[in-house]
């Protein structure tokens, strides 16, 4: 037996005192609150626009929360709410344009040396083989292999705490050694 998501207008349900919609409705946000706030940032550039724009879709759930039979499907009726509000946020856009007598050029940035970008990387490389041979393997999984922290240690056979503090003693080496001053 399935159950509608949305009840329809036409039926009726039996009335839910208010204080117990927002009882279950504020637990339901504290709950998944992030996460959600996670999705609206993937739709924005900006974490403000991002809040905003989680509080609209979650007024618009809190209006519809009587109606909505299987609050197993609430993140995706809230997500949705999410991406049709932000959808009409974009539509809705004013682009203001603006006429002017030359096309404005963005400063030329200088092109990297080559030379420079592997004096660095050499410069780098020695900085790193002069850690001990654990630090060593820790940041070049973590760092030139984009391991996560988790990954590493599990690679390594160690704890994710032994990764954190051996990293963080190993770059704290790497920021005092004399060869890559000048990069800061």
């Amino acid at each position: 037996m399935t159950t509608p998501v949305c009840t329809s207008a036409s039926q009726v349900a039996a009335p839910v005192p208010s204080y117990t919609r927002y009882t279950s409705f504020s637990s339901y946000v504290r709950a998944r609150g992030p996460v959600l706030l996670r999705t609206a940032r993937s739709l924005t550039a900006n974490p403000c626009d991002a809040e905003d724009l989680l509080q609209t879709a979650l007024t618009k759930t809190y209006v519809a929360w009587e109606r909505i039979e299987d609050h197993r499907a609430l993140d995706g009726y809230v997500r949705r709410a999410l991406v049709n509000t932000r959808t009409s946020q974009w539509r809705k856009r004013k682009v203001d344009e603006f006429v002017c007598d030359e096309i404005p050029e963005p400063e030329a940035q200088p092109a990297a040396d080559p030379a420079e970008r592997q004096v660095l990387h050499d410069a780098m490389w020695r900085a790193v083989m002069k850690l001990p041979d654990r630090q060593r393997a820790m940041v070049v999984l973590r760092y030139y292999e984009d391991l996560s922290e988790a990954q590493t240690a599990e690679v390594l056979g160690v704890s994710v705490g032994t990764v954190k503090s051996a990293v963080s003693r190993a770059l704290g080496k790497l920021r005092e050694d004399p060869e890559l001053t000048p990069v800061r």
